[in-house]
């Protein structure tokens, strides 16, 4: 992992003497900031680095707008100093000259600590250049950026000054903002003040919006809008008795603000029997934003390497912290056929996927789901990378009972008014997935027919339906197999 970059790691490494510095960074003038501070407080002596563009140059200094005649000449001033191209990065991969130049000022051994500082979104170094250079990442602000620019910015602004006096209004902000550049949290604002007038809870919703669309645009990590009410959510008690002695240790309002949040759970099964269902709902429960992070996204290769598009994706995920982050179907990334291969692409993906659960600071939540979790090697499922691994198993009889009564409800029925017992009896093998498409196909029909929906109906669309326990007989019980002593049930029944 690169080293982060702070006012004092910057400073250090221009008093050691590091001719050349890459950074990568979303906000090149943050980053410029940053470095105009380490260098006025932290490096005595040392003149306000100077700044080359490739449309500009370096500002008062003609003739330097081409990068080969910039370089000699930031290289031609004498005594410590700091020059700093944001561009320079779309010229040197095919350019002799360029990589020449700065292999030979590298090499040079002299008293001036000069230095060399390179920006780019995603900084790409020449090969023969990247022995020679110490590359550093700027993250999204911390918490403490953000609270410094929400308070540094109340005097001049009577906008910010109002949301503030409201009640633990700073701190929300803050939560909310999380994630957010400071130039996307300044226009977002802009956008608040008006559109949304100043309340804060309003203005709180228009970060989680802007929040929503910088993801997107990113393209590794959905924001999912999250409405589920935890009690939609049918049976799983030992699942949901895990979740509710986490609250009485440590209280409902520490894990929402991602004070002790555990590092996460692995959800196995049979797919359409709740996994993703469940991750929601414990985003739902925690009041934490829920990020979906799609392993075929990591390999397609849009976003560069799969290794490249991970760390990006968990980078995303600690700025946007506390969160939780849902990988679906983890199997179909980090496999142990991936594994075993060595060298490939899925070795890379699953040494630095443990390298980070097992270094993470920030607390990030990670649910996965897995469908065939015999495919995951050791290393994955070992305590520590988890906190539980739970099996959900296709539901039981009081279980089938509670999701027709919940799908019921949510198909504008009164579910009292239905034998919910007799319905979960006839339903027995079918998945929570098959019990909802049921009750969906039910009232489709008693709509066409412009009449009342009835328990027969549900009865016929039971009987129509071939469920997943008898099409996946074989590989249900291979799963069952395998989960029987690896494995924390989600439920605690015995009948199917």
């Amino acid at each position: 992992m690169k080293e982060i970059l702070t006012t004092s790691t910057f400073a250090q490494h221009v008093a050691a003497g590091t001719p050349l510095l890459g950074i990568n960074t979303d906000n090149e003038q943050r980053t410029i900031q940053l470095i105009q501070n380490a260098a006025s407080r932290n490096l005595k002596g040392m003149e306000p680095p100077k700044v080359w563009s490739c449309t500009a140059g370096f500002d008062g200094i003609d003739g330097t707008t081409d990068p080969a005649d910039a370089l000699r000449w930031a290289l031609a001033q004498q005594g410590h100093a700091i020059f700093i191209f944001v561009d320079m990065h779309w010229y040197w991969q095919e350019n002799p000259i360029l990589q020449r130049l700065l292999i030979n000022f590298a090499q040079q051994r002299g008293s001036a600590r000069k230095s060399l500082v390179f920006l780019a979104t995603e900084l790409r170094i020449p090969e023969p250049l990247q022995i020679h250079f110490v590359q550093l990442n700027h993250p999204l602000p911390s918490p403490a950026e953000l609270s410094s620019f929400l308070t540094g910015n109340r005097e001049q602004d009577p906008f910010i000054d109002q949301l503030l006096s409201q009640e633990d209004a700073l701190r929300k902000m803050v939560l909310a903002a999380q994630g957010l550049d400071l130039v996307r949290l300044e226009r977002a604002l802009r956008m608040a003040r008006i559109t949304k007038g100043n309340d804060v809870k309003e203005v709180i919703s228009a970060l989680h919006l802007d929040k929503k669309q910088a993801l997107e645009q990113s393209g590794i990590l959905e924001f999912i809008d999250n409405d589920l009410k935890p009690d939609e959510v049918g049976g799983m008690e030992n699942l949901k008795r895990w979740m509710a002695r986490r609250e009485k240790a440590f209280g409902m309002d520490e894990l929402s603000s991602g004070e002790n949040l555990p590092s996460g759970v692995l959800l196995m099964g049979i797919s359409g029997c709740g996994k993703s269902l469940f991750v929601k709902a414990i985003a739902a429960r925690w009041s934490l934003p829920l990020l979906r992070l799609d392993m075929a996204t990591v390999y397609e290769g849009t976003h560069g390497s799969p290794e490249r598009s991970l760390h990006r994706a968990c980078q995303l995920a600690e700025a946007i912290a506390p969160c939780v982050l849902w990988i679906d179907e983890i199997e179909s990334g980090i496999s142990e056929q991936g594994f075993k291969s060595g060298g490939g692409s899925s070795s890379r993906v699953l040494g630095y996927f443990l390298t980070w659960m097992q270094e993470k600071k920030s607390p990030v939540f990670v649910a996965a789901t897995a469908n065939a979790i015999e495919m995951l090697p050791a290393e994955v499922l070992r305590k520590g990378r988890f906190d539980e691994i739970f099996y959900i198993a296709l539901p039981g009889l009081e279980e089938r009972k509670e999701i027709f009564s919940i799908h019921l409800t949510r198909q504008g029925q009164d579910s009292s008014a239905y034998d919910t017992s007799t319905l979960a009896h006839s339903s027995k093998g079918f998945s929570g997935a098959e019990i909802e498409q049921a009750v969906a196909s039910a009232r489709f029909e008693a709509l066409a027919e412009q009449r009342e929906m009835t328990e027969k109906d549900i009865m016929e669309a039971i009987g129509q339906t071939v469920p997943i326990s008898v099409t996946m007989a074989e590989q249900i019980k291979k799963i069952e197999a395998w989960a029987f002593k690896r494995a924390v049930p989600a439920s605690s029944h015995s009948e199917r």
